[in-house]
């Protein structure tokens, strides 16, 4: 696998090291754009593409780049309020040029044998907008949120949208997502990650959610765990600024130290119109920790971090708690495990906990998750020798 920004358990360019986190630092960077298509049944689809919008975000209050994301959002209607609504209206009242945000649909489930005329006209609306997005070449960044649902209902042609897809503006990202994209889609796409549910071997399935609530894990060899927290923390502060004003949220890195990640400045910017509702800690040295070649600042760095999140966790003045990367440290033995079980087993239950990041041999708290999507990588872009790219991938 090839490595990634985010995380890697790479064996590429004749490592054969392992487990290993790759940093912003010193990265390379491509001006060609990709495209991205998340789908499968697990959880982390639209999150994954939350991340990215916050990373595009910071990328352009960090730098001053022209940049600008257009998040499409199809199958959500007005008629429902989603968390994350709240800190994108924050990010688009204090950088209304930096992103768009256009909503279609109604706000209800639906199936095949309930599509109506306005199901059919919405979907047709967002597609027009998505169309002229792609074709102004405004944009550096289009989500195009649950269009592949859109399209396996039948409610927009699949081979125009391929076709405009494949003509895209080359410097132009775009992400789709959503369960049961067409075999014609994932054939053109440049990364194609599934979230897959994983149930452990002695769940039955009618006890999917078995686990304790509010314990979520995110891992596997796939793009997207990490993404897929920041949109989740990007849930939860839209959650505290429209709902609840004690849902305070912290994010915790490991294993990514220094500078250069973009959504940094973004989150920095939430922190400033909302003190109260967030926190954040990087923690690691800004360089790759490969087993065997563990330092004692990696060990105390890892601790460090650890202890501010079992604090946070057992204080209860966290809602929701990101323990970025966490895995991987745990699979690099900075971490013991057996702490990090019985904090989770006896985290208040108001408390939501989520932990990212592949790792070889699955650690013991897996079992307590109640969700638990796995990252398949069926296609990645850097397996071609693609670079990464700022404001999207770290």
């Amino acid at each position: 696998m090839a490595p990634q920004a985010t995380s890697a358990t790479t064996t590429s360019r004749g490592t054969g090291r392992g487990i290993g986190i790759r940093t912003a630092a010193g990265s390379s960077e491509r001006s060609h754009g990709q495209l991205h298509v998340y789908d499968g049944e697990g959880k982390g689809k639209s999150q994954a593409a939350l991340g990215v919008v916050l990373r595009t975000i910071g990328l352009g209050i960090c730098e001053q780049k022209q940049t600008r994301v257009l998040l499409l959002r199809f199958l959500k209607g007005p008629g429902r309020a989603y968390d994350e609504d709240a800190a994108i209206e924050a990010l688009q009242q204090g950088f209304p040029h930096l992103i768009d945000q256009v909503r279609t649909g109604r706000g209800e489930f639906f199936g095949a044998d309930e599509i109506t005329r306005i199901d059919l006209q919405e979907a047709e609306r967002g597609w027009t907008i998505a169309k002229g997005a792609i074709a102004s070449d405004l944009y550096s960044v289009v989500v195009l949120d649950e269009l592949n649902p859109v399209l396996d209902l039948g409610l927009l042609d699949a081979d125009d949208v391929v076709r405009t897809l494949a003509a895209k503006p080359p410097g132009m990202e775009v992400i789709v997502t959503g369960r049961g994209a067409p075999r014609s889609l994932v054939q053109i796409a440049d990364l194609h990650s599934e979230m897959r549910a994983h149930r452990r071997q002695d769940t039955p399935p009618a006890d999917a959610a078995a686990g304790i609530d509010g314990i979520e894990v995110y891992t596997g060899e796939g793009k997207g765990k990490s993404t897929s927290a920041l949109g989740k923390a990007l849930q939860a502060i839209g959650r505290g600024i429209s709902q609840d004003k004690s849902h305070r949220v912290l994010i915790l890195q490991w294993l990514k130290g220094g500078s250069g990640y973009t959504e940094d400045a973004a989150i920095a910017a939430l922190r400033e119109s909302y003190p109260h509702l967030v926190d954040h800690l990087r923690s690691g040295r800004d360089a790759i920790v490969w087993r065997g070649q563990q330092q004692p600042i990696d060990y105390v760095e890892a601790e460090r971090a650890w202890e501010i999140a079992r604090a946070a966790i057992s204080s209860g003045l966290y809602k929701t708690v990101i323990l970025d990367e966490i895995n991987p440290t745990v699979d690099l033995e900075l971490l013991p495990v057996e702490p990090i079980v019985q904090t989770l087993l006896r985290k208040p239950s108001e408390t939501e906990v989520i932990l990212t990041g592949r790792c070889k041999h699955p650690p013991a708290y897996f079992d307590l998750a109640s969700v638990h999507s796995e990252m398949v990588c069926h296609k990645h872009y850097a397996e071609r020798g693609v670079d990464l790219k700022r404001g999207v991938d770290y």
